[in-house]
């Protein structure tokens, strides 16, 4: 049986989270984390509502994705972000020691993928490119309108 839950499908889910971010007027970065094809965490950009630099989209799936397992080690996880992690969210990861990581589109200005060294955990699998355009012309949209 083909299963329906794959990284375009929960790159999708991730997207509704974007979504959610910019109609806060926030930058539109979304995340889910899933454990056994399940979604268990999701979060959005809240830096601006909650006036915290480290409340990136990452910051938020992880943290709600331990309080739903109980646990500080999200093995047996995967983070769909729409954007490439920051250094900030690639130490995060890290140390939260998920098991692969899958993003839409790069961050030529501040993603963790910038770096000689890899920040991410080395067990970590990282995918990239899955509905890269997508998540790419939802960041492009939302500069052109600050730019109005």
């Amino acid at each position: 049986m083909i299963s329906p839950y794959n990284d375009e499908y929960f790159m999708r889910q991730a997207l509704v989270e974007a979504k959610h971010a910019a109609s806060l007027n926030e930058v539109p970065v979304g995340a889910v984390i899933v454990c056994k094809n399940q979604i268990i965490a999701r979060g959005h950009n809240l830096t601006e509502t909650l006036t915290d630099v480290t409340a990136h989209a990452e910051i938020q799936a992880i943290t709600a994705a331990a309080q739903y397992l109980g646990a500080k080690y999200l093995k047996e996880c995967t983070l769909y972000v729409t954007l490439e992690p920051c250094c900030m969210c690639a130490g995060a990861l890290y140390w939260s020691q998920i098991d692969k990581i899958v993003y839409g589109a790069r961050d030529e200005h501040r993603g963790a993928g910038l770096h000689e060294k890899p920040l991410y955990h080395p067990s970590t699998l990282v995918v990239n490119g899955i509905l890269q355009e997508e998540c790419s012309q939802l960041m492009k949209d939302f500069f052109a309108s600050k730019r109005k």
